[in-house]
């Protein structure tokens, strides 16, 4: 039983340790809807980086909505069957993911933020 508590907490530090980094490195699109979800003009809490469910970061996350916000680049258009996975498991634990484009959130913040409105 230590053997699995001990794994459970370095992995817990590990994914702590890779969110922190990516904190530090926003994408561009990413840093503009920092931006607009960080202003408080929708009423929520968002966090960036989160570490969710002991195995995925969330881009941006408002815990007390259980509301995960993730910001999609050229690189999801290859994986959207493991991001359908991904959102699965997060709407396991109890999570509602919205996916937005990196290209909508940098010509249209605005219809961004929108969505991501609706969504609360």
């Amino acid at each position: 039983m230590r053997v699995a508590k001990s794994s459970n907490s370095k992995s817990a530090a590990r994914l702590e340790l890779f969110a922190r980094q990516h904190r530090s490195c926003l994408t561009e699109s990413e840093a503009h809807l920092w931006y607009a979800l960080n202003a408080g003009q929708l009423g929520v809490c968002f966090r960036r980086q989160v570490p969710v469910g002991g195995r995925f970061i969330a881009d941006f996350c408002a815990p007390s909505i259980r509301l995960i916000v993730e910001v999609d680049g050229g690189y999801h258009a290859r994986r959207r069957a493991a991001d359908a996975s991904r959102d699965r498991k997060l709407a396991r634990l109890g999570y509602r993911v919205v996916r937005l484009t990196a290209e909508l959130v940098l010509s249209d913040l605005a219809a961004a933020v929108g969505l991501v409105r609706a969504a609360l």
